[in-house]
């Protein structure tokens, strides 16, 4: 970054490569405590979603990592164990692991299971934030799976017909592989949209649309800093979805998040995620090569259906974050100045160096 760029003269985002922002990244989990391997894991991660556009759950969450250090939720050293395992099946225990690191190592078993049965479930008690969904479920179809992923984290989510956080915005992701257009992956949080959105828009000054979330008191606003509670994806049917992902994670895996919160407990007050993977090999039921061809099959004809007015293409699950990476990796990932000036703050505690603009 330039002398100027310190000094906060420039206002626009600086230009970062995606190997100087892994290179960046790795250092600093490194430099915290972790593994260079699972650092390395962290890196890749974080920075997948940052080349795809989700900027949400890039980079810019590397501060929020540091600070689940600093209160002692995500475990730099964990030892993640296997609770049940069947022939179908594999339940972790991550030890409060960084989430990327408990999910590929979930999505490894989940595709090792799906090989072996046909189909594969990793289960994960006791993670941190688990990132980008998309992440897991592409690196199972790239293995010739069809591949499902949710997550359930503390509630910051109105549950519809209400005025308070009761769930949280639970994702689901889910891919499967593609012909010649490649995988296609749907990656969507259970909220109208993702936390780190909201974050976002408050560390900018910019507004936030109507129907995003409300205040402390229960209200709409557009103002992200008043912005306590976010709304659900299509009301009773978001909520609904983030619901029955608590239940089929969090209680399935004995680790409540949800209840345990709004009771107020102990427990309830820590950062704690539950996830899980499900993968299925699609050459147990079929001709793999035929299933690929038959999903660009119906891209095709998708895409051929006319269009709504104002509308100039139709596009499928992934296809907009797919262009964004091959973009962003030619040209770089934008770093928004707030976001910048978090990770200076990083990298100065660790003595990390700095990663340079190319703008």
């Amino acid at each position: 970054m330039s002398d100027a760029g310190r000094a906060g003269a420039p206002t626009a985002a600086a230009i970062a490569t995606a190997d100087a922002l892994t290179g960046f990244t790795r250092e600093v989990f490194v430099s915290a405590g972790m593994s260079d391997g699972h650092a390395a894991i962290v890196a890749d991660v974080l920075v997948w979603a940052s080349l795809r556009g989700v900027d949400s759950h890039g980079v810019a969450r590397i501060p929020m990592y540091v600070r689940l250090i600093d209160d002692g939720d995500m475990n730099l050293t964990p030892s993640i164990t296997v609770r049940t395992e069947t022939v179908a099946s594999v339940f972790f225990d991550a030890d409060r692991a960084a989430g990327p690191i408990a999910m590929t190592t979930a999505t490894h078993a989940a595709v090792r299971k799906a090989r072996d049965a046909g189909i594969g479930m990793a289960l994960v008690r006791a993670t941190t934030h688990t990132a980008a969904l998309g992440y897991y479920t592409l690196m199972a179809a790239h293995e010739g799976m069809a591949a499902i992923s949710v997550s359930a984290s503390t509630p910051f989510m109105a549950y519809h017909g209400t005025r308070v956080a009761g769930v949280s915005t639970n994702p689901i992701s889910i891919a499967v592989p593609g012909g010649e257009r490649g995988p296609v992956v749907l990656d969507m949080s259970t909220g109208v949209v993702a936390r780190g959105r909201l974050v976002q828009a408050s560390k900018a000054g910019q507004p936030i649309p109507a129907g995003w979330a409300l205040d402390r008191n229960g209200n709409p606003t557009t103002d992200p800093r008043e912005a306590l509670v976010l709304l659900p994806q299509g009301g009773p049917k978001g909520s609904g979805l983030s619901l029955m992902i608590e239940l089929i994670t969090s209680l399935v895996a004995s680790n409540p998040i949800i209840a345990e919160a709004l009771e107020g407990t102990d427990e309830g007050g820590r950062h704690r995620q539950n996830g899980l993977v499900l993968a299925i090999d699609l050459r147990r039921y079929g001709d793999p090569l035929a299933f690929r061809a038959q999903v660009d099959r119906l891209i095709a004809a998708l895409k051929a259906l006319p269009l709504a007015p104002g509308v100039v293409e139709v596009l499928v699950p992934g296809e907009r974050g797919g262009r964004t990476y091959g973009e962003r990796s030619a040209g770089g990932v934008p770093v928004p100045p707030g976001i910048m000036e978090e990770l200076r703050v990083v990298a100065d505690r660790f003595r990390v160096p700095m990663f340079r603009s190319t703008r």
